[in-house]
């Protein structure tokens, strides 16, 4: 049997192409959610055309504080106490290969549970690597202790699974031919993506923060406030706002965004995001999916983070600002000069995990 342990937003993008194939393939697998995203998971497996979990646990409200992480934390410990009841609840009572994607606490909780039931592990997206232990923090730590527990490593490239041999993991290696992203992304746009805008109605610049480091950290958070609010004294931007995001602000320094012209919008569906991405003009994010996504697209964008265990776009399209005024500024003097084609795989990545799955299973 194949379990599927997911959790996130972003881990259920990039699972749901594999899920898709495996549903029109006809390989059996059981689902589960950990609740990490609890209060959107539902309609956002509907907006993906994803089934019900078989096993969610965590309760209704998301994992988006320090308290709420240390209550569900506290709770999924208290499972992998019992590896008996664990076997048997979580897992049904089947043996097989349990799927984590990722560096998120899902990854971990997911392959802890899985290696603690006796099951072998997949990590989709093995390979990432910054090399700072608290850069970012913590999910550094989380995909190196992943790829040491996993069996089978699907590492989104020939990079990333070099850096697996580097480090002389145990499991089996296999380098895909893109992120699954390039999977969904495909999905998204099928819709239709429109132009770039006209100079009567331009299409708004694209932003988005949500990780720890940034929202955490009054400098770095206030300097990105800063960079969007003289922005949108000439440009139309459209900022994306994470829940806690929208605490990290508050109600003032939201106020004060709206009245400089910022548009705050909560979370939209993917394909719905994936198309403004696409108009857009450019993109200022510290987002590691929508760096890949910017890199497929050919599509300017500038990374607000010291770091990146990505090397997507760098170089090319994507621009990472170390939070260096003059990186920012020259960044946004000419973003259009960090345009690229777009350049979407031919190949399926999710396709190619799929049938790695189906000869272990038959093996």
């Amino acid at each position: 049997m194949i379990h599927v342990f997911i959790g996130t937003l972003a881990e259920y993008i990039k699972l749901a192409p594999l899920l898709w194939r495996m549903e029109s393939a006809g390989l059996p697998y059981r689902l589960i959610d950990s609740g990490q995203h609890a209060d959107r998971s539902e309609s956002f497996r509907d907006e993906l055309g994803l089934r019900a979990p078989d096993h969610v646990m965590g309760g209704t409200r998301s994992v988006d504080s320090v308290p709420a992480a240390l209550w569900w934390a506290a709770g999924l410990g208290r499972k992998l106490a019992r590896p008996r009841q664990l076997d048997r609840t979580v897992f049904g009572g089947h043996s097989g290969i349990c799927v984590v994607h990722g560096d998120t606490p899902t990854a971990l909780i997911g392959a802890l549970m899985a290696k603690r039931a006796g099951l072998a592990l997949a990590h989709v997206e093995a390979g990432l690597r910054t090399h700072r232990w608290l850069h970012p923090f913590p999910e550094e730590i989380v995909r190196v202790v992943v790829d040491r527990l996993a069996d089978l490593l699907f590492a989104p490239d020939d990079t990333a699974a070099e850096e697996l041999r580097r480090r002389r993991v145990k499991g089996r290696i296999i380098a895909g031919s893109s992120n699954t992203v390039s999977d969904a992304l495909r999905a998204a746009l099928a819709g239709g993506a429109g132009s770039h805008g006209s100079p009567r109605r331009p299409h708004p610049v694209v932003v988005t923060m949500h990780r720890v480091e940034n929202l955490h950290r009054r400098r770095r958070r206030q300097g990105l406030v800063h960079v969007i609010t003289r922005l949108a004294q000439t440009t139309p931007v459209r900022w994306y706002v994470h829940e806690p995001t929208r605490r990290a602000l508050g109600s003032a320094g939201q106020a004060g965004l709206k009245a400089s012209g910022v548009e705050l919008v909560s979370m939209v569906p993917y394909a719905e995001f994936v198309r403004a991405l696409a108009r857009a003009p450019f993109a200022i994010t510290d987002g590691g999916s929508i760096q890949e996504e910017c890199a497929l697209l050919g599509l300017p964008v500038l990374l607000w983070r010291d770091r990146t265990d990505r090397a997507d776009g760098l170089g090319e399209n994507a621009v990472l600002s170390h939070y260096d005024p003059g990186v920012v500024e020259a960044f946004l003097a000419d973003p259009e000069r960090f345009r690229r084609a777009r350049r979407l795989p031919q190949s399926s990545p999710s396709q190619e995990i799929l049938e790695v799955l189906a000869e272990w299973v038959d093996g």
